[in-house]
């Protein structure tokens, strides 16, 4: 009988219930990429402080991220315009990072799940704004998740040469959309 409780227990627990998973903080990783009008476009990464996900199987049902923006990086670029571009994102001109030195990311909604395919709704937080987002998981395992979104950054107070913000820009304009890469590991 302690035989069948026990075999019962792990079944119950295995499909029944979900998991909170703590992401692997050095293996996980967060690439950012910006556009301007020019065609000319930077990206980088950014690592996180926290992250856990909720899944049952291999199936998300929330989550929680805290992504620390001090360790913002410039990947396309090297030397002096490298450390030039990573101290204006920095800077007041873009995401104020001595003032809000974190993000975060809340999953509070399952949108859709089809085709392998998970959306997500959540609450993303720059700079003290909050805001929803969708995050598009096309990978999901019991050690790894793979997922992108794309962000506003008008709606974050993020205006440096932003068309929401300033008209005839031409060539200087940079996109307000802000695609993300997350490659997630636990």
């Amino acid at each position: 009988m302690k035989n069948l409780f026990l075999a019962f227990a792990v079944t119950a627990f295995a499909f029944g219930y979900s998991q909170e998973k703590s992401i692997n903080l050095e293996t996980s990783k967060l690439r950012w990429e910006g556009k301007e009008r020019s065609s000319k476009s930077h990206y980088g990464g950014l690592s996180f402080k926290s992250g856990d996900l909720k899944l049952k199987g291999t199936k998300i049902q929330g989550g929680s991220f805290i992504v620390d923006m001090t360790s913002l990086d410039v990947q396309d670029l090297s030397g002096g315009g490298k450390t030039r571009l990573e101290g204006h994102l920095r800077s007041d001109d873009f995401f104020s990072v001595e003032a809000n030195p974190e993000a975060f990311l809340i999953l509070n909604a399952v949108i859709s799940d089809t085709n392998g395919l998970q959306i997500l709704q959540g609450d993303l937080t720059i700079k003290g704004k909050t805001a929803p987002v969708q995050v598009e998981f096309t990978e999901v395992t019991a050690s790894m998740a793979t997922a992108q979104m794309v962000f506003d950054r008008s709606v974050y107070d993020v205006r440096f040469r932003s068309g929401s913000f300033f008209e005839n820009l031409g060539d200087k304009l940079i996109y307000d959309d802000i695609a993300v890469q997350v490659n997630l590991y636990f």
